[in-house]
């Protein structure tokens, strides 16, 4: 008889958090370790396929449905029906997994919550570990949470409770602290793993499921791995098959292209696509980054969902998922309200209503909020549309046309590089920065919750303009030498506004250097969060 296998060897190099060992059990760990050495091997040759493809993009400056799927897209299929507590999906809110987040998100009001171990959650080791415990108390009912004040926080009946979607880190992300026979396992398996193997029959208990959001998702072959990751960790669990259900956000410009394909890779296991905005304008640049000024944006904030070529992503994303049965998930009102401008107040909430409107009439089903008061304003929106209906899946869209070259048609915007839209990239991505390296992921910057695809569209959008050679409205031209000085001027000015004591209590230094790195490299970095994540303490 052969020998067995040796069991893996999972070492945890991190200082100890409390309750990890509730988390970190020995089962659990050869649960990841099982998805790791199964599937880490497809993750990195799938990870070489987006570099092929990135250069494959920078030789022709185009993008285009792929041929060899042509009968995917022309097929007759749907994917499996929604579970009941994935049906009605009008309002959706995101946020990090942190006790206070989960307890607010879940009594939100909300439909459901994307509880969210990706760009709303710095990647500390105590956000990873202890984001996991949340989830497992709040479905075990032993979760509370206290403020220094005296405000206490505790979970309503479990039918007000908002049904959990998880997302798991990107493919891209290792976690350095688990390693499995040496080599470090991706972020993504961490995350989905210890999920799962902790809370699959718990929710099934609860009448619901294992539910995912998917992040970062460049092509059908990612989600076919996604699918099969399913299939294996549903066998080992011994729970049934298409249990499991995924909703893929379509944020880079590639899946934009592949939206049919990765829903038929998902089909038993998916529930639909989501529109995000600031991730998917970074993919452009991110692609398309030497491809001349027809590809140069503007300022983030004058690329609105009303933009021809977003329109058309929007408007294909909601075709797609009603003609294979999916539901069709909107943006981020990202909004944060203030209780002392309500002028601010009513202009913002204006904005929000006309947003959550337009998307309610185009056909989405639900859409994001990132703050429990924006809650009521988009489930007005949505209620408005739907009456008593859970979606609006059978509004087909099929007076909707939208041909390869509108995607990445950005020249047909109206809008130019502003002086403005630079010092704005400069500050709020090195403020998100600063906060991010103290693990804070969700952060507040001038009345917006922002979260890591903000710090990648800023860093793109200066890295964007001085390769391109835009000059300003104010006759400056974007160089590595105005950036600098724009990055010292707003560093200066924060030191001013929060004091020498808190500014040298922070990282704001190390965030200003860093910004300036990944924004004037010479060599683009895919993903900030990879050389953000050597400067991340824990």
């Amino acid at each position: 008889m052969p020998a067995p296998a040796p069991s893996p060897l999972a070492i945890v190099d991190a200082e100890p958090v409390p309750r990890q060992e509730e988390v970190l059990t020995d089962a659990a760990l050869a649960f990841v370790a099982a998805l790791h050495q199964r599937f880490t091997p497809r993750r990195d040759e799938l990870l070489a396929l987006r570099r092929q493809r990135r250069a494959e993009i920078a030789r022709t400056g185009t993008l285009d449905f792929l041929p060899e799927t042509a009968h995917i897209r022309e097929g007759d299929w749907t994917v499996a029906p929604a579970p009941a507590a994935l049906d009605d999906r009008r309002v959706e809110i995101t946020g990090p997994t942190d006790r206070k987040m989960t307890i607010n998100a879940l009594n939100s009001g909300a439909k459901v919550w994307l509880a969210d171990f990706e760009d709303a959650s710095a990647p500390t080791w105590e956000n990873v570990v202890l984001g996991q415990l949340n989830l497992i108390d709040a479905y075990e009912r032993r979760i509370d949470f206290s403020t220094p004040e005296g405000k206490s926080y505790a979970l309503k009946p479990a039918e007000e409770l908002a049904t959990v979607v998880t997302r798991p880190r990107g493919w891209h992300l290792d976690e350095r602290h688990l390693r499995i026979d040496g080599s470090a396992v991706p972020g993504a398996l961490v995350d989905f793993g210890l999920y799962f193997f902790h809370n699959a029959q718990r929710l099934l208990d609860l009448g619901k499921g294992p539910y995912f959001y998917l992040p970062k998702t460049e092509s059908h072959l990612e989600a076919r791995l996604w699918n099969d990751i399913f299939a294996f960790a549903q066998d080992s669990v011994g729970i049934p098959q298409g249990t499991i259900r995924a909703t893929v956000l379509i944020e880079t410009i590639t899946a934009a292209y592949e939206m049919d394909e990765i829903l038929y890779e998902l089909r038993d296991h998916a529930s639909g696509l989501n529109a995000g905005r600031w991730d998917y304008l970074f993919s452009i640049v991110k692609n398309f980054r030497d491809g001349g000024a027809r590809f140069v944006l503007p300022d983030r904030n004058a690329v609105t969902m009303t933009a021809p070529f977003m329109r058309a992503y929007t408007e294909l994303l909601v075709r797609t998922c009603h003609k294979r049965g999916a539901h069709a998930i909107g943006g981020m009102a990202a909004f944060i309200p203030s209780r002392r401008d309500p002028e601010v107040n009513a202009k913002a909430l204006e904005k929000v209503k006309a947003d959550k409107d337009r998307e309610a009439a185009d056909g989405f089903d639900g859409s994001w909020v990132a703050h429990p008061d924006l809650v009521p304003v988009a489930r007005a929106s949505f209620d408005a549309v739907l009456g008593a209906r859970p979606n609006q899946k059978d509004r087909l869209r099929e007076d909707v046309r939208v041909t390869a070259d509108q995607l990445i048609d950005i020249a047909s915007l109206d809008a130019r590089p502003t002086y403005e839209g630079l010092r704005n990239a400069v500050q709020v991505g090195t403020r998100y920065i600063e906060a991010w390296l103290r693990g804070l992921g969700a952060v507040a910057i001038f009345n917006l919750m922002e979260d890591a695809a903000t710090a990648e569209i800023s860093r793109s959008q200066i890295w964007q303009w001085i390769n391109a050679g835009v000059v300003f409205e104010n006759g400056e031209k974007a160089t590595p030498e105005l950036a600098r000085r724009v990055a010292d001027e707003e560093l200066a000015a924060i030191r001013a506004e929060i004091g020498e004591q808190a500014f040298t209590a922070g990282r704001w230094q190390q965030a200003h250097d860093l910004l300036l790195k990944v924004a004037l490299d010479e060599d683009y970095a895919d993903f900030l969060t990879l050389p953000a994540y050597e400067l991340l303490e824990s």
